[in-house]
């Protein structure tokens, strides 16, 4: 019977549940949006752990059909946002009653990390770049709740991440959320408001970015886009609010190269699924910006499962 790995995620905004066998190849990647009520930009924490329990039920059915004919080797879960003293969401708390549970009907050890790590590696896996684990370099983390540029190493199969910069208000993922509802987008507004931007014909409206010692503030960004939707209509803001940010996280990393040194960069998050501003990112790098491809970009736990089984693999090397 085949081994495997699987990984359980509740972020905020989704329910993952995802597999990888024993050769690290992901072969189940199972999401379940959470609701979000017409208007709204975002849930509350007791709203999310509810919404939750609501969808693992539905997942767990699903991954009984993949689990059919295998056998679980471990289980792992994100338990906190990041691995940063005080990081905490009751969000995951849904994951982890669940993961345990798992675990314990298959009698399988359990792993945690936390939701960042899940990211970074999952966009890893997804960009096929291998040779990052080789070397420090870059990742950004660029979601709802997150705008943040790590340093990573992998030392004895084991991440690690420093922070190296970060936002000093709203989150990239707040900003186009915020433009696309205040727009009539329903929430998230990611794809819809990344289809009015390619619809847009002429140059963006450049306003100049704020980032100081790898530092930004985007918040002034929402107000410069509403205006621009009020007078010249939706796809003139949202081209600018993904030219804005674009042209921030360059100016974030350019900072960052001064600061610590040139490395290969990883874009990770949900905000990174945006396919407009690759080409914008990717210029300066010399050929080291690597993507995820989307379903790896946006909240998922085929980087849990990921990490739950070098973990395995590394505790038991020696038994």
């Amino acid at each position: 019977m085949d081994k495997v790995y699987v990984g359980v995620d509740t972020s905020n905004y989704t329910t993952s549940v995802a597999v990888c066998d024993g050769e690290g190849r992901i072969i189940a990647n199972l999401k379940a949006p959470l609701t979000v009520k017409e208007g709204m930009r975002g849930l509350r924490q007791s709203d999310a752990v509810f919404e939750h329990i609501k969808n693992l039920p539905s997942l767990m059915q699903k991954l009984e059909a993949v689990l059919s004919g295998r056998s679980i080797e471990a289980v792992g879960v994100s338990v906190r946002p990041r691995d940063a003293e005080g990081s905490y969401m009751p969000c995951f708390l849904s994951g982890k009653s669940a993961a345990y549970s798992l675990a314990a009907g298959a009698s399988a050890p359990v792993y945690e990390f936390s939701h960042q790590n899940g990211h970074v590696a999952a966009a890893m896996y997804s960009s096929g770049a291998s040779e990052l684990a080789r070397g420090k370099f870059y990742a950004f983390h660029v979601s709802g709740g997150t705008t943040e540029l790590l340093l990573v190493s992998i030392e004895d199969g084991e991440m690690h991440i420093s922070l190296v910069g970060e936002t000093a208000d709203i989150n990239g993922g707040q900003l186009i959320d915020r433009v696309g509802v205040a727009m009539g987008l329903d929430f998230p507004a990611g794809r819809a408001l990344e289809t009015l931007a390619a619809a847009y014909v002429g140059t963006p409206y450049k306003h100049k970015v704020c980032v100081c010692d790898v530092r930004c503030s985007l918040s002034g960004a929402e107000n410069i886009a509403l205006k621009l939707y009020s007078e010249k209509g939706r796809e003139c803001a949202a081209a600018f609010v993904f030219d804005f940010l674009g042209r921030t996280l360059k100016e974030m990393r350019a900072e960052a190269f001064e600061k610590h040194g040139k490395a290969p960069v990883l874009y990770a998050g949900g905000v990174m699924s945006n396919t407009l501003m690759r080409d914008m990112l990717s210029e300066g790098c010399g050929g080291e910006a690597h993507f995820s491809s989307p379903e790896f970009s946006a909240d998922n736990a085929a980087g849990i499962a990921l990490l739950c089984r070098k973990k395995h693999i590394l505790l038991n090397s020696d038994v």
